[in-house]
């Protein structure tokens, strides 16, 4: 049951086109998801069509992004099929991919995904980045933040720092510092109306006005830390002027050097609108038409007339199969071209290579060629860190980078972070096991390694990556002809 208060203020909203909002919430909900581009050894499109290969649902392209596809109601769903576990896909809400397509994130800059759990755009920018550059991920919540960082492993991200702070905090480390911003606001969530049937209880007029507040402070902070030049994109998922075009309005009485960006343009090219033409634009408008994606309201945004609200976007679920979204895309003024941007402590040295002798001695004989950055190391835990990470003093970290494994005396751990994140052609023992489009070892399932069993196994005694139909699952460890399983034990199937 929608809350009446609501309904009143859609009719005001909707006008006309109302009774077709009602048939859009009460229509089937929209499954989709995400091809990992990380999982197709550098290359999204050979990724995409391996997949499209291998898949055993029934799929259909989402238009407003290339790995989005949306899958039939079938079982055994993709959340309970291997590959979900090997990170090759990501199950997500249609709709909810759209901001990260005008974002425009590149490999090599720095990018901030400032509300992040539990990590779908997150990881979505990372596969943009393919491995290059940083992208901070944050999350002030302590239990959503640890949903954010188990993602961000299984999907296999190398560069990503994980952070469970406050907008506020990470303000003073970071004033000026990022390229590109996603806010991903909290919000009254009146587009999960239809996804989640608890939504309509906890909504109330009052929430709608918390939660605006709560973005104006969210809003600042990001401003606060996008460099001049840089791009910003807000985003909610809920129907609220007050929180879509007001809470845009407000970010720009109080921040003039901020403008609304038109994202037919911002879709020519990923450099933003002054790289792109008029033609250009003219036709990313018929992109965002044949798409469904409305445009906002200028009379819905009292606060700053005449700021262009036209130029942010609706996604209406009676207009297009997904459920309700907004977003507006915005750049702050200046130039990107100016020196390096130092966060408040620098960056992270790391340590020398002498101090993990058991890690290189793993990577000499395992791995075909190390992976490339800085060594962190927490206790016996090594990480494996961007070359130009920011200093993490006074920082809550779950996640500085590519966690690698344990340095044990006399040997190394690896981890299953390391696992998910090499593709097969990167290590110099594979055992591959049953999955959709092959044999494995001895007739050994996908299902058998998952649920962590040990299985005989004849060859080179040593650490095997564990792999379904290509995709990395996890390690094994050969010695006496048994493959001893390291899938680790919280994650293994009943």
């Amino acid at each position: 049951m929608l809350p009446e208060e609501f309904q009143s203020r859609m009719r005001l909203q909707l006008g006309d086109e109302y009774g077709e909002f009602l048939k859009g919430l009460e229509g089937e909900r929209h499954r989709a998801l995400r091809v990992n581009p990380l999982k197709g050894g550098g290359c999204p499109q050979e990724a995409r069509e391996r997949f499209l290969a291998l898949s055993p649902w029934h799929l259909e392209a989402v238009p407003w992004e290339e790995e989005g596809f949306y899958y039939s109601h079938a079982l055994p769903g993709p959340g309970r099929h291997p590959y979900h576990e090997a990170g090759v896909y990501y199950i997500q809400e249609p709709s909810a991919m759209a901001p990260v397509v005008f974002l425009g994130a590149e490999p090599g800059e720095k990018v901030l995904d400032l509300c992040a759990a539990p990590g779908g755009k997150s990881t979505q920018i990372a596969g943009r980045m393919r491995g290059r550059g940083l992208l901070v991920s944050n999350e002030i919540h302590p239990q959503r933040a640890r949903v954010l960082s188990e993602n961000v492993e299984r999907l296999g991200i190398r560069n990503c720092l994980v952070l469970n702070e406050t907008p506020e905090r990470l303000t003073e480390v970071f004033s000026g510092y990022f390229d590109r911003i996603l806010v991903d606001a909290p919000c009254s969530g009146e587009g999960m109306f239809r996804k989640n049937e608890n939504a309509g209880e906890e909504w109330s007029p009052e929430n709608v006005e918390r939660c605006a507040a709560r973005q104006d402070g969210i809003l600042d902070c990001a401003a606060a830390m996008l460099r001049p030049g840089g791009r910003l994109v807000y985003s909610t998922c809920t129907f609220a002027p007050l929180e879509d075009e007001g809470s845009v309005s407000r970010l720009l009485c109080r921040h003039p050097e901020m403008k609304v960006l038109d994202p037919a343009r911002c879709l020519a090219g990923s450099g933003g609108a002054a790289e792109a033409d008029e033609t250009e634009g003219l036709k990313g408008e018929a992109r965002l038409a044949a798409w469904g994606f409305a445009p906002g309201r200028a009379d819905w945004a009292v606060e700053a007339p005449g700021s262009h609200m036209e130029k942010t976007l609706r996604l209406w679920p009676h207009r297009l199969r997904g459920e309700g979204h907004y977003l507006a895309v915005l750049q702050k003024d200046g130039s990107r071209t100016g020196g390096e941007v130092r966060s408040l402590y620098g960056t992270e040295r790391g340590i020398p290579e002498k101090e993990c002798r058991e890690y290189l001695e793993f990577a000499a004989e395992t791995l075909r060629d190390r992976p490339e950055g800085i060594y962190l190391r927490f206790g016996e835990q090594l990480y494996l860190a961007p070359r130009d990470l920011p200093a993490l003093k006074g920082l809550h970290v779950l996640r500085p980078g590519l966690h690698l494994g344990a340095l044990k005396k006399n040997r190394f751990e690896p981890s299953h972070a390391l696992a998910l994140a090499l593709c097969p052609g990167e290590v110099r023992r594979c055992c591959p096991v049953e999955g959709a489009g092959g044999s494995g070892e001895n007739g050994i399932t996908a299902q058998t390694y998952l649920k962590g069993q040990t299985f005989p196994l004849e060859g080179e005694k040593g650490w095997y990556l564990v792999t379904v139909d290509g995709y990395s699952l996890g390690w094994g460890k050969l010695a006496g002809g048994i493959m001893k399983n390291h899938y680790p034990k919280g994650l293994r199937m009943t």
